[in-house]
């Protein structure tokens, strides 16, 4: 369990960095800049001690593909970014496919 608290973590950080993007105003803010900075330290971090425990494969298409579909779905509540149909389907089929890669995956293969 411990294991998925410290990929969460990762996961969430690394989306909290992300949405500082546009915050940074191409780095020319200090502040976020350095807050962005922090949180990806913070997130590869947990990232490591998550791969004690799961494979890479396992770790960076859930890390990936869930922080994908978070900084899409947020960046439409905070920034109001347009989300088509289309767009919102293709975020489905990330999702469907980071649960078939933990799914099917050999959980002993590191």
């Amino acid at each position: 369990m411990v294991k998925y608290i410290f990929l969460c973590g990762a996961i969430l950080l690394e989306v909290m960095a992300t949405l500082m993007l546009p915050l940074t105003q191409n780095f020319s803010k200090l502040l976020p800049t350095l807050a962005l900075a922090g949180l990806y330290i913070l997130s590869f971090y947990l990232l490591t001690f998550a791969l004690k425990y799961i494979p890479l494969s396992i770790v960076y298409a859930t890390w990936s593909g869930v922080g994908i579909f978070l900084v899409a779905l947020l960046s439409y509540g905070f920034f109001g970014e347009v989300l088509r149909w289309q767009a919102l389907v293709g975020l489905v089929f990330i999702v469907i496919g980071v649960t078939m890669v933990n799914y099917f995956s050999d959980p002993t293969s590191q």
